[in-house]
């Protein structure tokens, strides 16, 4: 007995069900894979900064601007490695254990550092105590000078000494703490101190606390003359002029403008970080100075690096995109999609038809298909074992016929016409009669068909 060829199984023999299901999976695979590539490219990238200062507040800083990054959704996200120092962030960056890092520019090993924003400019301050006669470096002869910071400030110490010859005039440098300074100025260990800080009123307020002061009496302020010559042959440095009155106003601190050396802390990244993501970082970097400045005054010192190609520290292309406006516009990065989209989109229309092509049921075939149906049923006539299946088979005939008359009134040129449908439905109807009498005739009767 043949199988049955009904209207729940279409003509390779797959239930629509089944059909529907596989397209149905099809769609979520699709969908879901879209949807995975959308937010794997559209997720936030994670860079690991490297921080450190004596007193914690480059921590600070990046921390509540790690924050803001989070709040604002940038594209960027900041993981902070903190260090003790500014040295121990640029032997983390050198290291390649940091993405990013806050260094000066006069510390460690940069050789892989781009520039994305100046973050601050510490100047340094040679300051001897009140009621000291000393007017310019070289009378610190055979005296030791305490260094705040030491370490950090190892390279302006050998600078300094080099310049002034301070080797042969004996002069010592000691490595201090903030804590320590004034206690080794009262006990006479050290004749000056040198310190390198932002001219903010948090650290002013910092040295003004190394000294024992009175209305009547000022730190002696001691300028380095030659800052002009050390900048030109130590590209960290820039010679700066400390304003009167900077430390203190009534008497004036230092009472006259002072000459001395200021140097740049940087926010910098890796040569290798993608210039799109590092345009992005620094726009988000701007973004938040300008919503963070009213609680944390030092970012008013953040500002764009040089961005000449002959610059003490190379700028990032990625940052120089952003400092230059040159960096991609919408149409330069999705140009080539929005081009494609149509093809994609006619692409998908075509998907779509031969997916709708492939759930349509049998009787929506066109008329040559149709046809081949029709002459199809014509052996399963002869062939079939029951009269079930007969009656099965003149529904089918029935549903193919009816499709390809709708078709025809609705003026589809591929339906079959009239005259071919009327002999084909002729020719079935007596074969399905003939074999009717012949499964009716008692077992061994011989009817002809």
């Amino acid at each position: 007995m043949s199988p049955p060829h009904g209207g729940h199984m279409n003509r390779v023999g797959m239930s629509p069900w089944l059909r529907l299901l596989l397209v149905a999976g099809a769609v979520v695979l699709f969908t879901g894979t879209a949807l995975f590539g959308y937010l794997w490219y559209a997720r936030p990238t994670t860079l690991t900064i490297a921080v450190g200062s004596l007193d914690g507040e480059a921590g600070r800083i990046v921390s509540a601007i790690a924050s803001r990054f989070t709040a604002t959704n940038a594209s960027v996200r900041l993981k902070i490695v903190e260090t003790s120092s500014v040295a121990e962030a640029a032997n983390a960056f050198s290291s390649d254990k940091a993405d990013l890092a806050v260094v000066r520019g006069d510390v460690g090993d940069l050789s892989q550092a781009q520039a994305v924003v100046i973050v601050a400019r510490a100047v340094a301050l040679l300051i001897a105590p009140p009621g000291s006669a000393i007017t310019d470096l070289r009378e610190l002869k055979r005296s030791t000078v305490g260094v705040v910071a030491g370490e950090s400030n190892r390279k302006l110490t050998n600078v300094l000494t080099e310049e002034y010859d301070l080797g042969r005039l004996g002069v010592k440098f000691r490595d201090l703490a903030p804590s320590d300074a004034r206690r080794a100025l009262d006990s006479k260990e050290v004749r000056a101190l040198l310190v390198v800080i932002p001219l903010t009123e948090k650290y002013l307020a910092l040295v003004r606390g190394f000294f024992q002061q009175t209305a009547k009496t000022n730190p002696v302020l001691i300028p380095i003359d030659s800052a002009g010559a050390i900048a030109e042959k130590e590209r960290a440095y820039e010679s700066f002029d400390v304003p009167k009155g900077t430390l203190r106003g009534s008497p004036p601190l230092p009472g006259d403008d002072l000459t001395t050396l200021r140097v740049s802390f940087y926010l910098v990244a890796k040569k290798s970080l993608d210039a799109d993501m590092v345009t992005g970082l620094t726009q988000s970097l701007m973004n938040a100075r300008r919503d963070l400045l009213g609680e944390m005054p030092i970012l008013a010192q953040v500002a764009a690096p040089d961005t000449d190609p002959d610059a003490y520290l190379p700028v990032h292309p990625g940052a120089a995109a952003f400092y230059n406006g040159t960096q991609q516009t919408f149409l330069d990065k999705w140009g080539n999609a929005i081009f494609l989209a149509p093809m994609i989109f006619g692409g998908l229309i075509s998907v779509a038809a031969a997916v709708w092509k492939f759930l349509r049921s049998e009787d929506v075939r066109s008329g040559e298909e149709a046809l081949d149906v029709l002459y199809a049923v014509a052996h399963r006539i002869r062939t079939t074992q029951a009269e079930s299946d007969l009656s099965e088979i003149e529904r089918e005939i029935d549903k193919v016929l009816q499709n390809q008359r709708a078709r025809a009134k609705a003026g589809d040129e591929n339906a079959l016409d009239v005259t071919t449908l009327n002999i084909a439905a002729h020719r079935l109807q007596s074969l399905i009669h003939d074999r009717r009498i012949l499964l009716a005739a008692p077992q061994g009767a011989e009817i002809r068909a």
